[in-house]
């Protein structure tokens, strides 16, 4: 099943569009930014959801196409949007990889396999899923859990929303 679309790569923006909430579905602030390679390409997109209006992130949602160096993770080390999400709220507590479990999850009329992480930070939520284009989508949520709810607020965001003016 294909989550997103391919479209032409430009120099401003990633050569795929991103899965996550529409801004318009969700309340408070989106930040968006991009991984970039030292040729330019971009090697992942990560979104940051403020839902406390100002007081820190609840949710950072990233995507990593194959090759990125972000997605090579040593043994017990947590995601990239982890470290994301821990970084922007200022907490610099050692977090780890517990345990991972795969659940199978109904996304519209398809079946999406998640990769549910438990954290040695309880507080934190994080799930996994790849799309059909090798792309990895991590989801990190922090003093909120991730409900299978969450994934029917997902879809590809306009690619104008990554490009500049």
């Amino acid at each position: 099943m294909s989550f997103l679309r391919r479209r032409s790569a430009t120099p401003t923006g990633p050569d795929f569009d991103v899965l996550a909430m529409d801004p318009g579905d969700w309340p408070g602030d989106l930040g968006a930014g991009l991984l970039p390679a030292p040729d330019g390409s971009c090697q992942g997109v990560f979104l940051r959801y403020d839902l406390f209006g100002g007081r820190g992130p609840a949710m950072i949602i990233g995507n990593l196409p194959e090759g990125s160096p972000a997605r090579e993770l040593a043994e017990g080390q947590v995601p990239f949007e982890v470290t994301q999400l821990l970084a922007a709220l200022g907490n610099e507590e050692h977090v780890e990889v517990l345990e991972t479990e795969d659940v199978p999850v109904m996304h519209e009329d398809n079946l999406l396999i998640v990769r549910r992480i438990k954290c040695s930070e309880g507080r934190i939520s994080c799930t996994q899923f790849d799309r059909s284009d090798g792309v990895l989508v991590t989801i990190a949520s922090w003093d909120r859990p991730i409900t299978d709810e969450l994934y029917q607020l997902l879809k590809p965001l306009p690619a104008e929303m990554f490009q500049t003016a």
